[in-house]
């Protein structure tokens, strides 16, 4: 309850471009490929693609947004590692928001996520300049839904990742296609759920599990 109202709190504070609320998230792609041609589109019919496929390796999708300021940035790497994670802030605060006191990180609770992976990737003395400028929030246990930017994951895969793409340079350059056509269109997303919901809601669970315990 404490990490959902955290997060729920920062959703319901006024935008401020001194100090950015950004949510990041990450996700695995199999990389794949046809082992037969398609067959292509004719009238009657749409392009048809063997069931076989083969394996081309795998590749991690980071993803930042910042919903309020309507924009959001991908990033295809070969791994997720902590030095993935370090390399990725770092791009955040030098390069994307360099005017920026301070950013305000929402994330899952991977263990890459953590202030100590960009002591491990660079010096202890520009670490530590990173992680002034960087205050990480998580979201709960089983919690990963309030985070906004699994939202956008989960549009990117709609609109972009269901098919086969076999390599990561084909890859980087679809996903970038679609982050720029998003942000050219100004994509935000409204969130609804409050801290109040949250009670309510939880309120509910509560009383139907002690009813049940009483019956």
């Amino acid at each position: 309850m404490a990490a959902m109202e955290d997060i729920l709190d920062l959703y319901s504070r006024p935008y401020d471009e001194r100090i950015p609320i950004v949510n990041m998230d990450e996700q695995p792609f199999q990389r794949l490929s046809h082992t037969r041609e398609l067959l292509p589109l004719k009238p009657g019919y749409v392009e048809r693609e063997d069931y076989e496929y083969e394996r081309n390796g795998t590749a991690s999708i980071f993803i930042f947004t910042d919903a309020m300021g309507k924009w959001r940035k991908t990033s295809v790497r070969e791994r997720r590692t902590a030095n993935d994670w370090a390399e990725e802030i770092k791009d955040l605060l030098v390069t994307d928001y360099p005017a920026a006191e301070k950013i305000i990180l929402i994330c899952d609770n991977l263990n890459t996520h953590a202030l100590a992976s960009l002591y491990k990737t660079f010096p202890a003395d520009e670490a530590r300049k990173l992680a002034k400028r960087l205050e990480l929030h998580f979201t709960p246990k089983h919690g990963s839904w309030l985070n906004i930017a699994e939202c956008e994951l989960s549009v990117l895969t709609r609109q972009c990742l269901k098919r086969r793409i076999p390599e990561i340079k084909t890859l980087r350059k679809e996903v970038k296609k679609w982050e720029t056509e998003r942000n050219r269109m100004q994509k935000g997303i409204s969130w609804q759920f409050t801290a109040e919901n949250a009670r309510i809601k939880l309120d509910r669970k509560s009383t139907r599990l002690n009813s049940s315990h009483r019956t």
